[in-house]
Formats: C-alpha cells, sequence, structure tokens
C-alpha cells in the first residue's frame, strides 16, 4: 500500500504529458520555426581549445615516436660498432628496421598526412646514414648492393604507395632514394649502380606523371638525375689523372645514361601530349631539352667520331616528328603551348641537323628549300608560324651558303669568276620564297618586318646575279674597265629599283616598294664611293642620269599604288 501514492503521482504525470501533446498537435499551424541551436561562447572557445590542443598533442607524439625510431638506428649503430653480435646479422636487421618504418607510414597518411610523411622521412633518415657507414666505413656492402638495397627500399615504397591517397610515402622516398644515390655515387666512385637507380626513379616518377596522379617530388628527382648524369660525363670526360679511384668504363656504358635519360622523357611526353592529348608543361618542355642536351654532350665526349653525323641524322628526324606533330595535331588544337613548344623544337632541330650531318653546300641547299616550302606552307595554312620558319631557314642559308657576301662582291668589289651553285640555289630560292608569300593588308609590325627580309634577300639575289651575267656578256665583247663596271652596276641596281617599284604598285606589295627605296639609298652611297672615284666623265653622267630617273620614276610609282588602294 506504500507505493501506491507513488503510483497515482506517475499516473497523474503521464496525463498531464499527453495532454500538452494533444495540445501542440491541434495548434500546429501555430507553431513557428524553431531557433537554431545557439552555443554557448564559451563552449564553443572550449571546443576550439580541445580540438588544438588534440592536434597538438598528436604531433608531438608523433614526433616523440619518430625520435624513438631514431634512437632505435642509434642503439643498432652501437650493437654494430661493438661486435656483439655479427654484423651482417645487424646490418640487415638495421636495413629492415628502415624500410619497416615505410609501413607505418602507409597506414598513417591516408588519415594523417603529416602523420604519414613524417615517418618516411624517418624511414630516410635511418636508411641513408646507415647505407653510407655500410658502405664507406664498415665495408659490409658493395656500391652494387647498396644500390640494390635502395632499389627495395624504392619498390617497396611505390607498392605501398600505389594508391592516390597514399601517394605521398611514394613522393618522399623517391625522392630520398635519388638524393642518396647521388651522394653515394660520388663518394663510392661507383657511378653505373647508382645512376641506374635514379633513372628506375625517374621512370616511376614519369609513369605516374601519365598515367596516375603523379608524384609532387617528380621535378627534384629529375634535377637530381641531370646533375648526376653530367657530372658523370664531366668527370669521365676530363684526364686520367683527376678521375683518380673511378673504374675504367667503356663509351657505351657512359653514354647509356643519358640516352635512356633522354628516351625515358621523351617518351613520357610523347604519351602524354601525342596519345592522351594533355598540354605539356613548362617543366616537362626544360626537363626534355636539358636531357637532349646531356645526351649531345656525353655523345661527343665519348664518341666524337661518329657523333656528329649521328646527332646531325637524329635531329633531323625528331625536326620531322615534331613538324607533324604542328602540322597534324597540333595547329588545330586549343592547346597553344603545345603548338608553340613544338615549333620552336621543330625548327631548332632542323638547324642544328643540318649544321652537325651536311657540309655548308649541301646545308645550305636544304635550308634554302625548307625556306620555299615552309613560306609555302605556312601561306597555304595560314599559319603565321610556319611563315616565320621559312624566314629564318632563308636567312641562315644566305649566310651559310655566302649569298651576301657573294652579292656584296658584284656589286660593290671584285665579283667572283662564277658564282657557286649553292648560291644560285639560295638566290632562286629567295625569290620563290617571296613570290609565294602574301601580304596583308593592315599587317602587325612583326609581320611586315619577316616581308622585308624575305624582299631584301629576293631583291639582292636578283642584282647580284643579273650584274654577274651582266658583267661577263659585257666581258665577252671587251674587257671592262673601271668605269664600265661602275656604269653597269649602277644600270642594274637603277633597273631593280625601278622592277620592284612597280611591281609594288600592280600587286600593292608594300614590301616591293619599300625594297625600291632602299636600293635609291644604295645607289647614292654608290655614286660617291664608286662612279665618282673611279669614272669617266661620260659614265659619271651617264650614271648620274640613270639615278635622276629613277628618282623620280620611283615615287610616281609609289603614288600609283596608293592610289589604286584608293579606289579600291
Amino acid at each position: 500500500m506504500d507505493s501506491l501514492p507513488e503510483a497515482l503521482e506517475l499516473l497523474s504525470a503521464r496525463v498531464d504529458a499527453l495532454e500538452k501533446r494533444v495540445h501542440s498537435l491541434e495548434h500546429r499551424t501555430e507553431a513557428v520555426e524553431p531557433a537554431p541551436l545557439q552555443l554557448p561562447e564559451t563552449s564553443v572557445a572550449q571546443a576550439i581549445e580541445d580540438t588544438s590542443a588534440e592536434s597538438g598533442g598528436g604531433m608531438f607524439a608523433v614526433l616523440g615516436k619518430a625520435m624513438l625510431g631514431i634512437a632505435g638506428a642509434y642503439v643498432l649503430r652501437a650493437v654494430m660498432e661493438s661486435a656483439v653480435l655479427p654484423r651482417a646479422i645487424v646490418a640487415g636487421a638495421a636495413i629492415v628496421y628502415a624500410i619497416g618504418w615505410l609501413a607505418v607510414a602507409s597506414r598513417l597518411v591516408a588519415a594523417k598526412p603529416w602523420a604519414g610523411a613524417i615517418y618516411v622521412g624517418t624511414s630516410a633518415l635511418i636508411l641513408a646514414p646507415m647505407l653510407w657507414e655500410l658502405t664507406l666505413r664498415f665495408n659490409l656492402l658493395t656500391p652494387a648492393l647498396t644500390a640494390t638495397v635502395l632499389g627495395v627500399f624504392l619498390a617497396v615504397s611505390t607498392v605501398l604507395g600505389w594508391k592516390p591517397e597514399r601517394s605521398l610515402v611514394a613522393s618522399v622516398a623517391c625522392a630520398a632514394a635519388s638524393l642518396t644515390a647521388l651522394v653515394l655515387s660520388v663518394a663510392t666512385h661507383h657511378v653505373v649502380p647508382f645512376l641506374s637507380l635514379m633513372l628506375l626513379a625517374v621512370l616511376l616518377c614519369e609513369y605516374q606523371r601519365t598515367f596516375r596522379d603523379g608524384l609532387a617530388i617528380r621535378p627534384l628527382v629529375s634535377l637530381a638525375t641531370d646533375l648526376a648524369v653530367f657530372l658523370t660525363a664531366y668527370i669521365y670526360g676530363s684526364s686520367e689523372t683527376s678521375r683518380v679511384g673511378y673504374l675504367a668504363l667503356s663509351a657505351g656504358v657512359l653514354l647509356a645514361p643519358s640516352c635512356a635519360l633522354f628516351i625515358i622523357s621523351a617518351a613520357a611526353i610523347a604519351a602524354r601530349v601525342g596519345v592522351l592529348r594533355q598540354q605539356i608543361t613548362a617543366f616537362d618542355a626544360t626537363q626534355a631539352m636539358i636531357a637532349f642536351l646531356l645526351a649531345v654532350f656525353s655523345a661527343l665526349l665519348f664518341v666524337p667520331v661518329w657523333a656528329g653525323a649521328a646527332i646531325g641524322v637524329l635531329c633531323l628526324v625528331l625536326s620531322g616528328v615534331c613538324y607533324t606533330a604542328v602540322i597534324g595535331r597540333f595547329r588545330a588544337s586549343g592547346k597553344r603551348r603545345n603548338f608553340r613548344v613544338f615549333a620552336l623544337w621543330s625548327i631548332a632541330l632542323l638547324l642544328a641537323g643540318v649544321y652537325w650531318s651536311l657540309p655548308a653546300p649541301l646545308a645550305s641547299a636544304l635550308l634554302g628549300i625548307a625556306a620555299l616550302i615552309s613560306v609555302a606552307a605556312g601561306v597555304r595554312l595560314e599559319c603565321r608560324t610556319l611563315e616565320l620558319h621559312g624566314v629564318v631557314y632563308l636567312v641562315v642559308a644566305a649566310f651559310v651558303s655566302s649569298l651576301l657576301s657573294y652579292a656584296f662582291a658584284v656589286l660593290a668589289a671584285a665579283p667572283p669568276a662564277r658564282p657557286a651553285w649553292s648560291v644560285v640555289l639560295v638566290a632562286t630560292c629567295a625569290v620563290l620564297a617571296y613570290a609565294a608569300g602574301r601580304e596583308r593588308v593592315g599587317e602587325e609590325w612583326q609581320q611586315q618586318v619577316l616581308h622585308l627580309i624575305t624582299a631584301l634577300l629576293a631583291a639582292c639575289s636578283v642584282a647580284a646575279l643579273a650584274a654577274h651575267a651582266s658583267l661577263g656578256l659585257f666581258a665577252m665583247v671587251i674587257v671592262p674597265g673601271v668605269f664600265h663596271v661602275a656604269f653597269l652596276r649602277t644600270l642594274i641596281i637603277c633597273a631593280v629599283a625601278l622592277i620592284f617599284a612597280y611591281g609594288g604598285a600592280h600587286w600593292h606589295r608594300l614590301e616591293m616598294t619599300r625594297v625600291a627605296y632602299a636600293a635609291l639609298a644604295l645607289m647614292a652611297l654608290k655614286l660617291m664611293v664608286e662612279d665618282l672615284r673611279h669614272g669617266r666623265m661620260e659614265f659619271i653622267a651617264a650614271s648620274i642620269f640613270l639615278f635622276a630617273v629613277t628618282l623620280i620614276a620611283v615615287p610616281r610609282l609609289t603614288r600609283m599604288q596608293h592610289g589604286a588602294q584608293r579606289k579600291v
């Protein structure tokens, strides 16, 4: 009976609760939105403080465990030095101990990247000094075996960090392995095993960059390998007295690392840009050029007999590949960087290939033909880059073939007996290249400069060949004197000025008009320097008369051009 009042009181409370619930359901339309939960400011501050404390405590805990790991490495080092146990067993246990930290890092890196990075760094800090002492102090490991241990370290880190969320493990381990190999290759004077490991690391990084998310540490690995390849070439390319302690290596072995580095870089770029249609990065372009220059440098050092011809042929082949990519794939795509980079490589490789593989006459002939093809293709495809390449090829061909010096000799000095066939071919290509060019109204000044250069080369070619032919025909009649030669040169230059002025007016080509005025300036200088000094009175009068007529005719022809443009 004592419990009856308590039961009645409980029943009354439940009835009151039911009445309140019914009342709330009946007046639901009058209910308002509940106010958002407001936490007291003291609670928010306390939560932030608790989180910061937990984070700081986690960081200190991770650092403490890393220090314990390093302390364990020192214990193993002390055991090895005291020779309590066989050093080979202790060395094996130390290597396994260092690699074991990679497993610890891979378990934490997804949830706590900073903790995983610290543990990977701990593994590298344990392994690198240990390998140094095992190789250089205790002599327990040969350089080849040391490189193998680094390879195992790299392989384990790659397997553990294969998933994207664990790639930090592979990145840090790859960089640590490459830098350790670089240092040991210099310290041990055994470059082949460590260079092989570094090339493997580069290959791994390029694969990750091409088919997966990529390793953020890739630039460091590539640059370390570049430095190792350069040091190897520099050391073995110097005198034998400066590389005491280094093993004797054949030319093929010394050339292989630089060639392998270039092949890896080129294949990676071809896969990313050509197959996967990605945009080339600044580092990819720079690394490819560094690798190519290292390969050329090594070839010229170690196989100088046939290196020039082989490099030239390789450059020509690569230039053709780059031009094919420029015209067939990148010109119409939206990735302008790919177009510009491969276009620059195309012209540089073609010039280098011609320089290394062909003698001067053949080189100038090939460049002249390449100039004509480039200009014609640029006009047809409306590609100004190809037109620029054509002008560059034409200028280089003019210098290589001595076209400019030949024109100067014919027009202002003692002409040669006959022009070289390469000079005639380059001069013909210059005239045809300018004829194939297409000037547009309202062009930018850069494009006008290109057309002016081509027009000047064409004018020099026409004037020089015409003057040489005229002097040859005149010499068949009488022996020409100095005054005869001066008058004939004046006649040819005035004729060229009139022809170009008329052509500019008839075909509405501004550059021909500019060349005509340049010929007038040259004619005025020639009258003072040559005609007035070496001519006779009647020939001087004739030269002045020709110059005066040309001086009057050229501006009138130019006004004809402007009048035709106004009518249009």
